[in-house]
């Protein structure tokens, strides 16, 4: 066993040598997983989403919080008018009056018959004034031909039925829930980015392992056919190696191709063109065994790290606040006016053709008093929020269900792997005393590629481990919410 770790360990130093030499010589880039996650969050157009939605977010937030301040406005206008205001027909005459001494109080000045002293009336029966007041027509008209005016207001809210709050408390939850969706997918990149890049090493890994085998049924074909000329060996035997080794090299093939794909979509993952020449810096030599793997967790711990759990309970808040805004519709709204309005002509002193204007100030209260709409609509932001408590428990069970099949999968994944450990060394004593028992010539060549066959398998099933033991290890972290 210490013998086979020591040549594995030698094995593995020197792949790795042969790749930095390979590296440097070619001019390929050297990506760690560190790396290829930050290369992911950096170029992902759903970062960049997310990202402006934050920013779009704290505007909303901006214009929520205007609300507080008093708005400005400017109207204005001209109007042209075909005709002027006239207010009489013709020019008025008026009856006067003088103050009478005997009655102590103003009479109308009137026409008095000499003999009887009575008023004199005319045809339509009215008494004939003998003194009036002319008002000509021209003095009562006014040219409105030419109309300019304007205003200048000014609306401050002082009670809006909690509506602006809310509307206030509702940007910042909104901004906050931007920010958590943008945590939760970069989670969701990273663990993306993991499964890629672990699926790179697993079939580099198979890759060597293949070449390694290509090249023990190369060995064994050239002894076999050194012992065909000799006469120990069959020409059965040539070609079963023969078959044996070509099928081997067709599966090195597979192998490949599957590197070249899997890098690709690596390459995709961190927004580097998918023809990339670059190599991976980790790869499965040491596996942590993880063997401290716990069972049972303190769940009201992961739903404080989960982010979806974080984005469901900023809904549940954003629901109370949008019950808050259906009621301040239900209730009173005051606010308090001013403003500066002037035209031209203007009649604040006379009428004149120049500008001039006055203040005003003034509250405005409304009071609604039947609107079921609004009603409704409280009763709906209500519905809302009660979903969204009963979305929030269903998660939180969902949750608890994956986190323990998280954990049994991360303890099973650490247990295969001591297994297929065992199977390994197994294999590699096997293949050693079959290649022995060879050259002894007390085996034939079946049972060397019978034991080189389990030695394969046995490898194979190892690097399946340990990818698993690293897949599992990136899942547990996301589900339980530690992943960085």
């Amino acid at each position: 066993m210490l013998n086979r770790f020591y040549l594995y360990t030698a094995m593995v130093i020197a792949a790795a040598s042969s790749s930095f030499a390979q590296t440097a010589s070619t001019g390929e880039t050297l990506l760690t997983l560190d790396h290829c996650r930050e290369l992911a969050l950096r170029n992902n157009k759903q970062m960049a989403i997310n990202n402006e939605k934050i920013r779009q977010a704290g505007y909303q937030k901006k214009e929520a919080f205007s609300a507080y301040l008093p708005s400005i406005d400017f109207a204005g206008g001209y109007t042209y008018n075909q005709k002027n205001i006239s207010i009489f027909d013709s020019d008025q005459l008026l009856p006067t009056k003088s103050f009478d001494l005997e009655s102590q109080s103003y009479q109308f000045n009137l026409v008095k018959n000499p003999v009887t002293g009575e008023p004199i009336t005319g045809p339509n029966g009215q008494p004939i004034p003998s003194e009036v007041a002319l008002i000509p027509k021209d003095a009562m008209t006014f040219d409105i031909h030419n109309v300019f005016f304007g205003a200048v207001t000014l609306t401050q809210p002082i009670y809006m039925g909690g509506k602006i709050v809310a509307l206030n408390k509702l940007a910042g939850l909104a901004e906050d829930l931007a920010e958590t969706m943008k945590n939760n997918e970069a989670q969701n990149i990273v663990y993306a980015v993991d499964a890629a890049y672990w699926q790179v090493v697993s079939l580099e890994a198979k890759q060597k392992l293949a070449e390694s085998y290509v090249n023990l049924l190369d060995t064994l074909d050239r002894n076999v056919e050194l012992m065909l000329k000799e006469g120990v060996a069959t020409v059965s035997d040539k070609l079963s190696v023969d078959v044996k080794l070509n099928q081997a090299n067709v599966d090195l093939v597979k192998v490949k191709n599957g590197v070249a794909l899997s890098k690709m979509a690596l390459a995709q993952l961190c927004g580097l063109p998918i023809n990339s020449n670059y190599s991976v810096a980790d790869d499965l030599s040491q596996v942590d065994l993880k063997s401290d793997v716990a069972s049972t967790y303190n769940m009201n711990e992961v739903y404080a790290r989960r982010q979806d759990i974080k984005a469901l309970e900023l809904g549940i808040k954003m629901t109370g606040q949008q019950k808050n805004v259906a009621l301040s519709s239900m209730l009173p709204n005051v606010v308090l006016m001013g403003g500066y309005g002037f035209s031209n002509p203007n009649m604040f002193d006379g009428f004149k053709k120049k500008f001039n204007g006055a203040f005003s100030v003034g509250v405005g209260v409304k009071i609604p008093i039947l609107h079921l709409s609004d009603y409704n609509k409280y009763r709906a932001a209500k519905s809302s929020s009660t979903i969204m408590q009963l979305q929030l428990e269903d998660a939180k069970e969902k949750i608890n269900l994956q986190v323990s099949q998280a954990a049994f999968k991360a303890q099973e994944a650490v247990k295969t792997y001591a297994m297929t450990q065992d199977n390994l060394a197994k294999a590699d004593e096997n293949l050693r005393c079959a290649r022995l028992g060879f050259k002894e010539g007390v085996m034939t060549a079946d049972n060397v590629m019978e034991a080189q066959t389990a030695w394969l398998k046995a490898n194979s099933d190892n690097l399946d481990a340990s990818i698993d033991v690293h897949l599992c290890d990136v899942y547990l972290s996301k589900v339980l919410g530690t992943l960085k």
